[in-house]
């Protein structure tokens, strides 16, 4: 049980907060993938994100896209579960 509940808090300091890549759009602009998935981010974190990265221009929301579902591990110790929260979006900052 105890090495369960290190595995948790690790992953929710690993995943405290959303996460950008660039990647180019159809248009062949430079563009950001936002990528706030978890139960302990939401769509807030995403948007705050896209605000740092393109600061006071500003950006469009060119994509969004998000799942919910389930997920069962077993080991030796037992069964364990969870629900699996996807949140990405895809921007691109205003000239």
């Amino acid at each position: 049980m105890k090495k369960l509940l290190v595995i948790l808090v690790f992953f929710s300091i690993i995943g405290g907060c959303a996460t950008a890549k660039q990647t180019y759009t159809s248009d062949g602009k430079k563009g950001y993938v936002i990528d706030c998935s978890g139960g302990a981010l939401n769509w807030g974190m995403c948007y705050e994100k896209a605000g740092e990265i393109c600061g006071k221009k500003g950006y469009f929301v060119l994509e969004k896209s998000s799942d919910k579902g389930a997920m069962i591990s077993g080991s030796q110790f037992g069964l364990f579960g969870g629900s699996i929260v996807s949140r990405s979006m895809v921007i691109k900052c205003k000239d």
